[in-house]
């Protein structure tokens, strides 16, 4: 379905009149099984879209929780083969949730484009979002992504003006992403305020959703995002509960999907004033 997955999901959540709610989480931690435990349980905690971060050893956008997600998953073993591994598992059990990968360019040189996005949308993937390859260097990807019917996802940032937009917008599908805060993941918080034009900016150039991640972490501010963005992305929050698990000794599935599930409840009941925190 690829591509088909994305589109149709935002189409119901448009006809719901709600935002969606994305979790990301690392592939491979703390470790492959629990790993596709998390990922197994997300849709019914919550999830409307799934963001699965592969990890790499040199995580630029990454703020700690994040970059400490990525090695915990190397330590174990995860690649990127493995990744695919766990997506594929996952849709054993869900033909409906989309999944979009997360991660940067140098292990997709090693695969070969035109290998991976046919093994990527093999495996079940709908999207890529890669976060260290400029548009002006991203064609070969895009045309490989477009011949597996995959979506290739930008990012769009604060600094992103009125001239460089289109540059970013070109060859952009299913959803648009817009990083809330200059900086890496995990350090500052969204405003929706001052989110909003942005949002509002990104949309009537794109004419696709947007996206609003990095700086949520808190059902507060996830609610606040969804009443300005088609979906609200957390990603920090999460591996944190995954790190917090761990260190506690505690089931770490249970506690991430708990945190799942508030979060999806603030940004499903924003619109209606309805958020539960």
């Amino acid at each position: 379905m690829t591509k088909a997955r994305i589109d149709a999901r935002f189409a119901a959540l448009r006809a719901e009149g709600r935002a969606a709610f994305v979790a990301y989480v690392m592939a491979g931690d703390p470790d492959a099984d629990t790993a596709l435990q998390i990922l197994k349980g997300l849709p019914a905690a919550g999830a409307d879209i799934i963001e699965l971060g592969f990890p790499f050893s040199d995580p630029m956008a990454e703020g700690p929780p994040i970059q400490r997600a990525a090695q915990r998953a190397l330590a174990r073993g995860m690649t990127l083969k493995g990744t695919l591994d766990l997506a594929r598992a996952f849709r054993d059990g869900d033909q409906d949730t989309p999944i979009i990968l997360m991660g940067y360019t140098n292990p997709l040189v090693t695969w070969g484009y035109d290998a991976f996005a046919r093994d990527a949308a093999a495996a079940g993937i709908d999207g890529m979002i890669v976060v260290d390859l400029p548009p002006e260097e991203s064609d070969p990807l895009a045309d490989a992504l477009d011949a597996a019917h995959l979506s290739l996802i930008r990012l769009a940032t604060p600094t992103t003006d009125d001239r460089r937009l289109p540059v970013v917008l070109r060859r952009t599908s299913g959803f648009v992403y817009y990083v809330s805060v200059a900086g890496v993941t995990g350090v500052k918080e969204a405003d929706a305020r001052t989110v909003a034009p942005h949002v509002e900016r990104v949309r009537a150039a794109s004419q696709l959703p947007v996206a609003v991640g990095f700086g949520i972490r808190t059902p507060e501010r996830a609610a606040a995002i969804a009443r300005v963005a088609d979906a609200v992305v957390v990603g920090s929050a999460l591996v944190d509960e995954v790190a917090g698990a761990v260190d506690m000794n505690e089931d770490v599935t249970a506690r991430v999907l708990r945190k799942v599930a508030s979060l999806a409840k603030a940004v499903r009941f924003a619109r209606q004033g309805l958020a539960a925190v």
